[in-house]
């Protein structure tokens, strides 16, 4: 069974997600750490996300590996631990311009589909029930007010120790989504056959519950 779960930063996705396998037992799949796997690889290269040629050889030379389960998930590039340096603001401020170039979606999604083959699992992301799974058995497309995924955000932040005004996340996450929704591979898009959930003033459990409660009936 897989479980496609998309929908814009600070939804509230990953958190859901993680849990959400943890509820079933089968297995997580974050595509968004991927991304900024290569994102981090590439800074760290100075290659520009305009460089085809060189983030072409820079994924195909990147192993990006996932160990342990949640909440205790840890992210590695290259046999080092980046879970957290992947979601710093230096990342997470130029992810969607590295993520649109069709040589890293493309070489990104085989590597997903690879990854999901012949298991069980739940995958979040921004193109997974429209591009990665789309035969996917459950999709979930969830929402939320832009004021409260910029309170999510700003939360994020705060545990590293970083601060940002409520506005200038809002601003942010604005200019993200419309990137993600429009680049020319995989665009940011709801699946026609996704369930809408709208997590506006949900509880974390509320929203898991939400979800394992549909995938159980699927799973009958």
């Amino acid at each position: 069974m897989i479980i496609a779960i998309d929908g814009p930063a600070g939804s509230g996705k990953s958190s859901t997600a993680k849990a959400v396998a943890r509820h079933l037992n089968i297995t997580y799949l974050d595509t968004g750490a991927m991304y900024r796997v290569i994102t981090l690889a590439a800074l760290r290269r100075v290659i520009a996300p305009s460089d085809n040629e060189a983030l072409a050889e820079l994924v195909a030379g990147t192993s990006i590996s996932f160990t342990g389960v949640p909440p205790d998930t840890r992210v590695w590039m290259n046999g080092e631990d980046v879970s957290e340096e992947i979601r710093g603001e230096a990342v997470t401020g130029k992810v969607s311009d590295y993520c649109a170039p069709a040589v890293v979606r493309r070489a990104l999604v085989d590597e997903q589909r690879r990854m999901g083959g012949g298991c069980s699992l739940v995958c979040e992301g921004r193109d997974i029930g429209t591009t990665v799974f789309p035969g996917a058995d459950l999709k979930i497309f969830m929402t939320a007010s832009v004021a409260e995924r910029a309170a999510r955000r700003q939360k994020d932040f705060a545990r590293m120790g970083i601060e940002k005004s409520i506005d200038e996340l809002a601003a942010e996450l604005a200019d993200r989504d419309r990137k993600d929704s429009s680049r020319a591979v995989s665009p940011f898009s709801k699946a026609d056959d996704a369930v809408d959930l709208d997590t506006t003033g949900m509880t974390l459990d509320e929203q898991v519950d939400w979800i394992v409660e549909r995938a159980r009936k699927v799973m009958k």
